[in-house]
């Protein structure tokens, strides 16, 4: 017996997210439209393990994201006997997966490893384009935006969110009674066409907190919110910062990182 880290990308528009319900998803196997809104990364995961033999009753992941969202770079670990090699694991779990999860790579890890509290850091790309008109096969992936964004003003509300701050007024904490401070270490806008990529890393998130700081930033691109409001909410004065939230299907988690002696 040993445990496995694996490495999936999943397209996850017709995931009800990353993480399994509750309510156990075998349950509702053949109810129809009811097994279809509950399929999750991780019930699938669970699946095509089951089909090599696995007896756990649960894997880990690194962390959640919503409906709708996706990933290239999520983490996952359980404890599983197998003989064969490691590119053998990941054959036979992609043999097994439906075809819009993958496995891209697997090994062997420390006993009490965990993919989410041995996380040092978690890097998100968030995508969109600015066109007037709606681009049915675009918008799967990225979030159309209309008027077009200013630049600098991008740049100077990312900038904002560097270092250490309290993003509670970007997002809510995992728990009620969790901090909701956290230390970003990247935060930048890059340009290419009519395309943006917002890239965003730091030691953790809030709940929902990239899609918030991608949506306010939006609202500066489009001259719609000042760059002080953000300021004066970092800082926890009493400036309300508008409601909304990015839309899912712009959102991938990238990659998780660990330290150099798990990695």
């Amino acid at each position: 017996m040993a445990r496995y880290q694996i490495v999936l990308a999943y397209d996850g528009s017709r995931f009800f997210g990353s993480q399994r319900q509750a309510k156990s998803e075998a349950s509702i196997i053949g109810a129809g439209s009811r097994a279809a809104k509950s399929r999750t990364v991780q019930g699938e995961l669970e699946r095509a393990l089951t089909r090599l033999g696995w007896q756990g009753k649960s894997v880990l992941l690194a962390g959640r994201t919503d409906s709708g969202v996706h990933a290239s770079g999520q983490v996952a670990s359980f404890d599983h006997e197998w003989s064969h090699p490691l590119e053998e694991l990941v054959s036979a779990l992609n043999a097994n997966l439906p075809t819009d999860v993958a496995v891209s790579a697997a090994k062997i890890v420390p006993d009490e490893f965990h993919p989410r509290f041995d996380a040092t850091s978690r890097r998100y790309c968030y995508r969109l384009f600015c066109q007037k008109w709606r681009d049915p096969l675009r918008e799967r992936y990225a979030w159309r935006v209309w008027p077009a964004l200013d630049e600098n003003a991008l740049h100077n509300a990312a900038r904002l969110f560097l270092g250490r701050h309290d993003f509670a007024a970007f997002g809510s904490p995992p728990r009620p009674e969790s901090s909701t401070v956290r230390t970003v270490m990247k935060s930048e806008w890059q340009l290419q066409g009519d395309g943006w990529t917002f890239e965003v890393q730091a030691d953790g998130f809030l709940y929902r907190m990239v899609r918030k700081l991608v949506h306010v930033q939006v609202a500066v691109g489009q001259g719609r919110l000042s760059v002080p409001v953000i300021a004066d909410a970092l800082e926890g004065r009493p400036r309300e910062v508008p409601g909304g939230l990015a839309p899912a299907n712009g959102l991938t988690l990238v990659e998780v990182t660990y330290p150099v002696a798990i990695n």
